[in-house]
């Protein structure tokens, strides 16, 4: 079982323009193309920030219009928030705030062998790599930039702490990276070299 920072990034390190707007990612690949299918397959719970979650709300899930739809994971889901938010009938949402540890060993609990996925934002990520709980950073680039924005990952992460495994092109749009984290003591593993479409 792995703790996972699965997102996508701009060339330039955003995931998101200054007012959380995802519009620039959906024309570079269909994630129904890419490693989305298998990745979610193996996912067994999610944590995702206030302002993920808001953005699901507003322009997916829309409750309380008539294009609402519904809850679109089967995944229980913790939502790390001081904010106060609605959540869709029946959906299996917590909402927490606080220190990340406490959290994920619940998230383990109700994960059972399967993974745990941090959705995002990048802070939230962040708090998991800073209690050394983080496993594993699955970024798609994207191929556009967006000058400013919610950045990826906003941690310094000297080298050698993230170990390249392997690099995935998805047509012209985006490319995978996928890296291990290494902790203190952990041994070196050799990097897939080579990009691969």
């Amino acid at each position: 079982m792995k703790t996972q920072y699965y997102t996508a990034s701009s060339l330039d390190g955003f995931i998101a323009t200054e007012d959380h707007s995802l519009e620039w990612l959906f024309p570079l690949a269909d994630p129904e193309a890419t490693s989305y299918p298998d990745f979610i397959a193996e996912v067994g719970a999610l944590a995702m920030g206030a302002s993920t979650y808001a953005w699901l709300l507003h322009h997916a899930l829309k409750l309380g219009t008539p294009e609402e739809t519904a809850w679109m994971y089967t995944q229980p889901a913790w939502v790390f928030t001081r904010r106060t938010f609605p959540a869709p009938a029946n959906a299996p949402i917590r909402f927490v705030q606080g220190d990340v540890r406490p959290v994920h060993a619940e998230m383990r609990a109700a994960a059972g062998e399967k993974n745990i996925w941090i959705v995002g934002g990048g802070d939230l990520a962040g708090q998991f790599f800073d209690a050394g709980l983080l496993d594993e950073i699955i970024v798609q680039i994207g191929s556009a930039t967006l000058g400013s924005g919610k950045p990826f990952f906003p941690r310094f992460v000297p080298g050698p702490t993230l170990q390249l495994r392997t690099v995935q092109q998805y047509g012209g749009g985006m490319v995978e990276l996928r890296y291990d984290i290494r902790t203190r003591g952990t041994e070196p593993k050799e990097p897939l070299n080579g990009l691969h479409s």
